[in-house]
């Protein structure tokens, strides 16, 4: 195989919803490129993408495959990524490595929730969209309704360049505005008959011409200004005119294919090759350190390590992009986040489960190489004189969580491993070992996401695991101010323990000013404040221990374990031995011993006033809140709304965004619990949504008295 230089390398992302047709379009391409040569099909479970058991078993995508086409002196590297927005990480992934997207839509359906999702996701990256309507040989496709949708969500940048003379069961010719030729094929696809347009279409076909010779126009002076002067433009200024109107997201051009019968494949590929930008035009990446790094194939070489497969017989194949430089086999090289040696025995050129063997790719270009010794996804590999890391995946938050445990305990260790390994695969997939909630917590971003995990756990790894409901991580606080003293007294020959400490509690919060008295039960207590250290807690809000002694009552040395007394306390409120947090806390009197003073007692005697003034001090639980973002078909918004405010909701407001309604809320995460599977069925799987943590806040009075009848009767059971 030839080395492809970087103005000859063209990445591109394939993304469309679940069954829009991504696998029979990726057999179609191949097999016009000559990579396979026959096209595989997904009940013979025998195509080039959907090649893991898993996928076999569900019938669609799981995993990104990439795979590379030739096409007249260019290569055309193609990341063909999971439909379903639980494997969303698949799509980010591509999205952030390749230059163009493709999105696929079925014909009969037209623009879905995946499409508005990876829209979006292309939108926030930067990256040109070409629009790609397939299926048009299903009865149910109406291809100007499709059209007429993608208008009026995306506005005039959609522009046709193709459309069909007729759709349904008898497709099998389009017309083409940029080239201005009628395309028709046989029964079996393939090689395309190229006319001249029917005088019957030729106005139509003349007038979307037009449009698009001046979408082309708009992107370039030059170009503007000879339209304007000839009001035409010729095939190679179009196409020059496109590319910038592409790369700068001012169009989004729309073509027809009907992939399971290889019809319009061939001209799809002559476009992909002719305009979709290259590498090189494409605004360049930056490394951790904010310096842009060029695909410039006479730099010095870094790798990226983008995605992790671990395929049976082979182990884990590394699949990397070429930052710049140039990488050969044999090449050694230093990664820049663990500082090992590595060295590249074998690079290949990426066709699914297949691999094409080649001894050189230069900077711009996707391969996979095996057998490296410690390299994980979101590596970089740098040669000589390159110093650059990457960063640059954001992957979304965790919207599904569940408990995770093997059937057998002593299988933890093993289940714990198989998880992590598995985390490389699928870095949306997050694993949390919880100390709070003594639980491991597998987070992903829906239901069917971790069933898949289980899935390939079970059958692939042999561990039978099940999934229970995560405990919710809630907060202890106080609503007011209570005071208590402890006196710690030990005897039994010799020296002994004595410790006593006077303390006040309250509720803090940020810029609280301190008081100079306090009352209790009619008694003053006046305050000398002699130092204040402030404690950021680990789980989230503040422990503020201030020293008022006066009069050496208690020696400054024994302040700390007093401290450490009160924070063994904070780690478990008395109501659910949750975390406390917001308490400042005023040590002001107590009294020592000069022989049976130490530490120990001033800790015990510093936890135990610290937990009676807490139980006295109006003690309240908090619950954590998320922000929570649904995007749901206008006509389905009504059951969504009464779903979410049946889970405690608070609306914050509501716009439309792209053709959808976009609901935003505020919702306690313990009612979260399964909402992507229920907004699922509320929506026929047409809404989807995004979730981030917001804040902690005080639970109702009647789910705080729940909770601690709760916590009691498990007390009493251990």
């Amino acid at each position: 195989m030839k080395v492809y230089q970087t103005n000859e390398i063209k990445n591109i992302a394939l993304l469309g919803n679940d069954g829009s047709g991504k696998t029979t379009l990726t057999e179609a391409l191949l097999f016009e490129s000559g990579i396979i040569k026959r096209r595989g099909r997904i009940t013979a479970k025998n195509t080039v993408s959907d090649y893991f058991p898993v996928e076999q078993e569900y019938g669609y995508s799981v995993f990104s495959t990439v795979f590379h086409v030739e096409w007249n002196g260019k290569k055309l590297n193609i990341i063909d990524c999971p439909g379903s927005d639980d494997f969303v990480g698949a799509a980010m992934t591509a999205l952030n490595v390749t230059d163009t997207a493709i999105l696929l839509l079925n014909g009969q359906y037209g623009p879905e929730v995946g499409t508005q999702n990876h829209f979006r996701y292309t939108e926030k990256l930067g990256k040109p969209v070409i629009f790609l309507v397939n299926q048009l040989d299903n009865e149910k496709c109406d291809y100007d309704m499709v059209l007429e949708q993608l208008q009026s969500i995306y506005g005039p940048k959609v522009v046709p360049v193709q459309y069909p003379l007729a759709t349904g069961p008898s497709f099998n010719s389009l017309i083409d505005v940029l080239l201005m030729k009628k395309y028709s094929w046989g029964p079996d696809g393939g090689a395309p008959t190229i006319e001249d347009i029917p005088a019957e279409e030729m106005e139509k076909a003349t007038e979307l011409h037009k449009a698009l010779v001046e979408a082309a126009a708009e992107h370039d002076e030059g170009l503007m200004e000879k339209f304007f002067e000839q009001d035409s433009l010729t095939e190679d200024e179009m196409r020059e005119g496109i590319r910038k109107g592409l790369a700068s997201r001012g169009m989004f051009p729309v073509f027809c294919v009907c992939a399971g019968k290889d019809m319009g494949v061939r001209r799809l590929m002559e476009f992909l090759g002719n305009v979709v930008p290259f590498v090189d035009e494409m605004p360049p990446v930056h490394n951790t350190r904010g310096e842009v790094v060029q695909p410039d194939s006479n730099g010095p070489t870094s790798l990226y390590f983008f995605k992790t497969a671990v395929e049976p017989h082979i182990g884990d194949v590394q699949y990397f992009k070429v930052m710049s430089g140039k990488v050969h086999e044999g090449d050694d090289f230093t990664n820049a986040d663990r500082g090992s040696k590595e060295r590249i025995a074998q690079i290949y050129a990426c066709a699914g489960a297949n691999r094409i063997k080649v001894e050189e790719m230069v900077a711009g270009d996707i391969g996979c190489t095996v057998k490296l010794k410690d390299v994980h996804t979101g590596n970089t590999l740098n040669g000589k004189g390159s110093e650059s890391r990457f960063n640059f995946i954001k992957y979304p938050n965790s919207k599904y969580s569940r408990a995770i445990k093997p059937l057998n305990e002593s299988d933890t260790e093993k289940m714990m491993v198989a998880l992590n390994r598995m985390r490389e695969e699928d870095p949306t997939w997050v694993i949390d070992q919880s100390k709070e909630l003594r639980q491991t917590i597998v987070h992903g971003q829906g239901e069917f996401h971790l069933r898949t995990l289980k899935w390939r756990l079970e059958n692939n790894e042999k561990l039978q695991v099940k999934f229970e409901e995560p405990r919710i991580p809630y907060r202890e606080t106080i609503t007011k101010a209570a005071r208590a003293d402890y006196r710690h007294k030990k005897q039994s020959g010799g020296a002994g323990q004595f410790g006593e400490v006077h303390l006040i509690v309250e509720p803090y919060y940020e810029g609280m000013p301190m008081p100079e008295t306090y009352k209790f039960n009619g008694q003053e207590f006046k305050m000398n404040v002699k130092g204040t250290e402030e404690v950021s807690l680990e789980w989230g809000g503040k422990l503020v221990f201030v020293n008022s002694i006066v009069g050496g009552s208690i020696d400054a040395r024994f302040m700390p374990a007093i401290l450490k007394g009160i924070m063994s306390r904070m780690e478990q409120g008395p109501l659910t031995g949750s975390y406390a947090r917001d308490v400042r806390v005023i040590v002001y009197d107590g009294k020592m011993h000069p022989v049976d003073s130490n530490e120990i007692s001033f800790m015990l005697a510093g936890r135990n006033a610290f937990s009676e003034a807490f139980k006295n001090a109006g003690p309240k639980i908090l619950e954590p809140i998320y922000d929570v973002e649904v995007f749901v078909p206008s006509d389905k918004m009504g059951d969504v709304m009464g779903d979410l405010q049946g889970r405690r909701a608070m609306i914050m407001g509501m716009s439309s965004e792209a053709g959808y309604e976009k609901l935003s809320a505020k919702v306690p995460l313990k009612e979260m619990s399964s909402y992507s599977t229920a907004l699922s069925s509320l929506t026929g799987g047409r809404a989807s949504f995004i979730m981030k943590f917001a804040s902690y806040e005080l639970v109702p009075s009647d789910v705080q008295d729940k909770l601690i009848k709760e916590f009691e009767a498990k007390q009493a059971e251990e």
